[in-house]
């Protein structure tokens, strides 16, 4: 079965990637992503959680430039996977006006400060960073539509588990939707929080 009900542009892309057939995950994943709940979406290494991810930013933010603030943040455990992350994304969103943004720890925080004020649609950043930009008024999440969270296994560290929670309660509406291998019992805790009504969706 072939990607249905997406965005012209993302279909584009993934013919061009020759990306043809869903992965299990992705066919049933996607659907119930873009129906707006709250999911954890938990599958094995290679399975497309990533790809997921990419896919349903972009159809959540209807493949276009919209105002200043970031409409979508996307939150990976640390600078290599924010810069990974950040590359495969721009494979998706070339040849369209979305503006992705990366920040993460080794970057000082008053450029990016500066630099997302220039303008962003999708932010990666590490929880650490983004909650050190929200504290500091650097980042505004009014426009805010969707917070994933890539390989959700890091959270079960104290200071990132920390970082999330100060986040989540400072925004006031958005989806979220975690990626993980497996559900921990740090990950099941944010029912409780964020993740309320959440779906789990396996491959």
């Amino acid at each position: 079965m072939p990607f249905k009900k997406l965005h012209p542009h993302i279909k584009e892309r993934l013919e061009y990637l020759e990306i043809i057939t869903p992965t299990p995950l992705q066919r049933n994943s996607i659907p119930v992503i873009k129906s707006g709940v709250n999911v954890y979406c938990l599958a094995p290494k290679d399975s497309g959680k990533t790809t997921t991810l990419i896919l349903t930013t972009m159809q959540k933010l209807k493949c276009e430039a919209v105002g200043n603030a970031p409409r979508a943040v996307v939150l990976v455990e640390n600078k290599e996977k924010a810069l990974e992350l950040y590359e495969t994304f721009l494979t998706f969103t070339k040849y369209n006006s979305l503006r992705v943004y990366v920040g993460h720890e080794q970057l000082h925080i008053d450029v990016q400060k500066s630099e997302i004020f220039e303008g962003i649609d999708i932010l990666i950043s590490t929880p650490k960073t983004m909650n050190k930009l929200f504290l500091l008024n650097g980042v505004s999440t009014s426009q805010l539509k969707i917070l994933s969270v890539d390989d959700a296994e890091f959270l079960s560290q104290q200071s990132d588990y920390a970082a999330i929670m100060s986040i989540t309660q400072s925004i006031d509406r958005c989806q979220y939707v975690l990626y993980s291998e497996k559900m921990q019992s740090k990950l099941k805790r944010f029912e409780s929080y964020f993740m309320e009504y959440s779906k789990i969706v396996t491959a």
